[in-house]
């Protein structure tokens, strides 16, 4: 079926099955996550511009060293007292942004130490060590911090830059207080002392839209379009984003209105259709498996009728539903048309089919194909090793889990906090402690975490084997880091210290935490921290 320009009239979706936009979207929350956060996408080919990176972790011994004292000798009544044993630290941009990097997932203490940095003679804070804090202060939804450093650097004459208010608007996204994020995309303006313009616009845009919050990112639109022109890009970012929630009937609506502006669509927008077609349409039965296989090929066609060749995104993406749809020879079948096209695999694609052959059970196939792509000259990614890890998991593989762990180090591939959070919550499950420690430490030395979810996953399963004092233990650890436990880590200790007849250690655990929800060291006093209550 020809896929048309508006001009024609014709529904530009109408090779999408009727039951596409009927079906609700996946929820944020993965079931190996208990964050707010995107649903994994394929890259699609979104410019760099639409995000703003912050430094990535480097070999540092100083840095190591100083993480290291801060979080083993952390006192969380009194900061600074760690903070002290710093004397004689040689301090610098690159120390205080490694060392920023390393405490990323320990809030408080990186205050404390950001504090003392700040203090030392013959330094002064760039603009990076304060986009660093602010994005750790983000992640814990310490906002009115993460503002007073905004106006702090203002004061101190260091100009925030659109990427600072960037970093500050995800995260405020990401934590669902999107009226707030849009206001400081306003405030914006009197900070960085120029006007914003389309390539900030786009990234408010695109940062709902990529969190959920499409109807808002609409309203927006449409209210300050006259204001910032609109090109293939913001219309390629709107489309995406009611794709992303199942509503081809709007997506083709913006498809319409760029047409009729006179902007051509480019592979990216191709390949953002095609994602809506085959990441969001439930593939069962089978016959709903077809109609959207067909309705792919059809999109796939029409670019090549516009002279638009189908690149490795777009076939990643039909792999994806290949995947989903444990389809497994006609993944490798996919694959193998790939390469004889001249179209040479990437990180993503290989992943898909591997997840794929994982989760059907086709173990040995997925070596290969791990092997093939390492010979390849492309490298597995943390992801490319999950999917082995969840069939695992599934499977209580403990030993074969643990040597694909080894394997992993050996290849010098990271893990990522991810995969350390599905080996944490395998191994407590599997009651192999020791190897939940030795993953632990890994995890700790890595720099990745733990998170919120590494310390759920790990009290929830030290309270299954009611282990109830090494779950107090990390509960407290969790609770200094400046962690918020859930309402339901809260009650499962609870209910299990009475069960367990131990109500006197429920008691001095929550004066404790108390205690520490309303206590910080002095270099605190002048934030407005919220309490780490729930």
């Amino acid at each position: 079926m020809a896929f048309r320009l508006a001009a024609q009239q014709r529904s530009l979706f109408s090779f999408i099955p009727l039951q596409f936009s009927k079906l609700s979207f996946s929820s944020y929350v993965s079931s190996d996550s208990n964050e707010l956060s995107p649903t994994p996408e394929l890259d699609l080919g979104f410019p760099e511009t639409l995000k703003p990176s912050l430094p990535s972790l480097q070999a540092s011994n100083d840095a190591d060293m100083v993480s290291k004292i801060l979080i083993e000798h952390h006192n969380p009544f009194h900061t600074m007292e760690s903070s002290l044993q710093l004397n004689g630290i040689s301090i610098s941009p690159d120390l205080v942004h490694q060392t920023l990097i390393r405490l990323k997932n320990v809030s408080k203490i990186a205050v404390g130490f950001f504090v003392w940095a700040k203090g030392q003679a013959g330094y002064r804070h760039d603009v990076v060590a304060y986009e660093l804090m602010i994005d750790a202060l983000g992640k814990v939804r310490q906002f009115d911090v993460a503002w007073q450093l905004l106006v702090e650097m203002d004061q101190q004459g260091i100009r925030p830059t659109s990427k600072t208010f960037g970093i500050l608007i995800r995260r405020l996204i990401a934590a669902g207080f999107t009226r707030q994020a849009i206001r400081t995309f306003d405030d914006m303006e009197s900070f960085i002392e120029r006007e914003t313009d389309r390539e900030d616009f786009t990234y408010l845009l695109d940062t709902l839209c990529k969190y959920g919050y499409v109807k808002i990112a609409t309203e927006i639109f449409n209210k300050r379009k006259f204001r910032f022109e609109p090109d293939t890009k913001i219309y390629t970012v709107m489309i995406y984003g009611w794709c992303k929630l199942n509503r081809p009937e709007m997506a083709e609506r913006f498809f319409r209105e760029m047409v009729d502006r006179g902007l051509e669509p480019n592979a990216v927008t191709y390949n953002v259709l095609l994602n809506g077609i085959c990441r969001r349409s439930s593939l069962h039965p089978e016959t709903r498996f077809e109609r959207t296989i067909r309705a792919a090929e059809n999109l796939l066609d029409e670019m090549q009728k516009r002279g638009i060749e189908p690149d490795v995104t777009s076939y990643s993406i039909v792999l994806h539903v290949y995947s989903r749809a444990h389809k497994p020879d006609l993944s490798l079948d996919k694959l193998n048309l790939m390469k004889e096209k001249g179209i040479c695999p990437t990180v993503a694609t290989y992943t898909s089919v591997i997840k794929c052959l994982c989760s059907c059970g086709r173990l040995e196939d997925a070596d290969e194909i791990l092997n093939e792509m390492v010979a390849n000259g492309v490298s597995p990614s943390a992801a490319t090793y999950n999917c082995f890890f969840k069939e695992f998991r599934g499977r209580k593989d403990a030993d074969n889990a643990l040597k694909l762990y080894r394997k992993m180090e050996e290849s010098s591939c990271v893990p990522s906090l991810h995969t350390y959070n599905i080996l944490v919550g395998m191994f407590s499950k599997l009651n192999q402690m020791e190897t939940v420690q030795e993953i632990w430490k890994d995890m700790k030395e890595s720099g990745a975490g733990p998170d919120l979810d590494s310390y759920t996953l790990l009290i929830h399963g030290l309270c299954e084997k009611q282990k109830w004092r090494e779950a107090c233990q990390f509960f407290m650890e969790m609770i200094e880091k400046g962690f918020l436990p859930q309402k339901i880590t809260f009650e499962t200790l609870y209910r299990g210290l009475i069960q367990a007849d131990m109500l006197r250690t429920w008691r001095r655990l929550k004066k404790k935490l108390e205690e520490e929800s309303i206590t910080f060291g002095s270099e605190f006093q002048h934030f407005h921290f919220k309490p780490y209550r729930r």
